[in-house]
């Protein structure tokens, strides 16, 4: 019998694995869309832009309300018709008449992408020991990292080397063998009490929105915001300073550098408390986007790739181990993700739109100095207004599992 304690055990690693192949495809099919809008179904540069945001929107519906919903409807059954649908969606790109119906496409496959990703999140916490819970979630993190990495340039590859019909043909049995892991995957349901029940059924505000992960979900925004600017603008940032051959590399350190660092990063979190991983993760997010905007070298550029893979990097997950050390109801775990979750996605959703309004009246050096401000706001908000958790075992009466 394992041990209560042990970290590595075929639950968690099974739903990371999981975690990873769902992200893998997303990221997979993200680089590309727009690219295809723009060449296949002629669509301008900001209908391809709609292209790849509309999927966001998606993502966030299902955040908001599958997290809600996780435990009435059934973590197993949620993520088993979740995956088959994600599946589905994701085969209807072989059907693109027109940009309409792109958009419908990409609407349900985000969806449904929110839907896996917000069951797994709750899914993993039941494997993940609550003495090592710092230390699983920054590992199952890692499988989001290596995903945003590897995704990204497969897709650039084979969008060169192969075709769009290919690409989704490949994607699509990916999810194909996560459909099968899905399903022999033991996945327990919540007991939920007639209160409990009541509450998720229930169409109030904080029915959606769990109030105790209001405030790292609102950090969590800010931080994202600042980290857009990175995904959004660095590919136009490296041709004004003529370090374009280099810029392939600085998501390859950055994912180097969360790779190594989060499994320290956890196991710093469960012995000194999330203040320990948090503070520094704001200080490094802002080094590393003030070096980017002076930097002049390629040195400095992978240099900055490594601070804001320490800053956000270590943020991301941690962020989500303090969301759950905040709520001990066990049946409210998926509305305090999928808070956590909407926080961090619309920060990297808006934050596109709001920094391209500020470009036009700065420059891309002025704009990253800018947004270094960002994480040392998010410091000073979290030492005034951040009050902590005691880490303490669940209650009993919180929620039981059931087969």
């Amino acid at each position: 019998m394992e041990s209560k304690d042990k970290l590595f055990n075929k639950g968690f690693l099974s739903i990371t694995l999981i975690n990873f192949l769902v992200y893998l495809v997303y990221y997979l099919l993200m680089v590309i869309i727009a690219v295809v809008a723009q060449e296949k179904l002629g669509a301008t540069l900001s209908q391809a832009g709609l292209a790849s945001g509309i999927y966001v929107i998606g993502t966030l519906v299902a955040r908001l309300y599958v997290g809600k919903k996780l435990e009435v409807l059934g973590r197993k059954q949620t993520l088993r018709v979740g995956i088959i649908l994600y599946l589905i969606t994701t085969l209807m790109y072989l059907y693109m008449p027109s940009i309409a119906i792109l958009y419908v496409v990409r609407l349900l496959n985000g969806f449904f992408y929110g839907t896996v990703s917000t069951a797994t999140n709750a899914i993993v916490t039941e494997y993940i020991p609550l003495s090592r819970r710092g230390e699983g979630i920054n590992y199952y993190g890692l499988s989001t990292s290596l995903a945003a990495a590897i995704g990204p340039f497969l897709g650039m590859l084979l969008l060169h080397a192969t075709s769009i019909n290919f690409i989704v043909i490949m994607s699509s049995i990916i999810l194909a063998f996560t459909v099968i892991g899905c399903f022999i995957l033991n996945v327990n349901n919540m007991a939920l009490n007639s209160d409990q029940r009541a509450l998720a059924d229930s169409w109030k505000i904080n029915t959606f929105i769990d109030t105790k992960v209001v405030f790292i979900a609102a950090i969590a925004f800010i931080m994202g915001l600042a980290y857009s600017s990175v995904l959004s603008f660095l590919a136009s940032y490296v041709e004004t300073i003529d370090l374009v051959s280099i810029s392939s590399f600085f998501f390859v350190v950055y994912a180097l550098v969360i790779t190594v660092t989060r499994p320290m990063a956890g196991r710093i979190f469960d012995r000194y408390g999330e203040n320990s991983v948090m503070y520094p993760s704001y200080f490094f997010l802002a080094v590393g986007l003030f070096v980017l905007s002076i930097t002049t070298s390629s040195w400095e550029l992978l240099f900055s790739g490594a601070l804001i893979g320490l800053g956000y990097g270590t943020f991301m997950s941690n962020g989500q181990a303090v969301a759950l050390h905040l709520e001990k109801d066990i049946s409210r775990i998926g509305v305090a993700l999928s808070t956590y979750f909407v926080g961090l996605d619309l920060g990297i959703g808006v934050g596109p739109y709001l920094l391209g309004a500020l470009r036009n009246f700065v420059d891309f050096k002025q704009m990253y100095l800018m947004t270094a401000a960002l994480p040392i706001i998010c410091a000073v908000l979290y030492k005034l207004f951040y009050k902590g958790a005691k880490t303490e075992e669940r209650l009993p009466e919180n929620g039981q599992h059931a087969a």
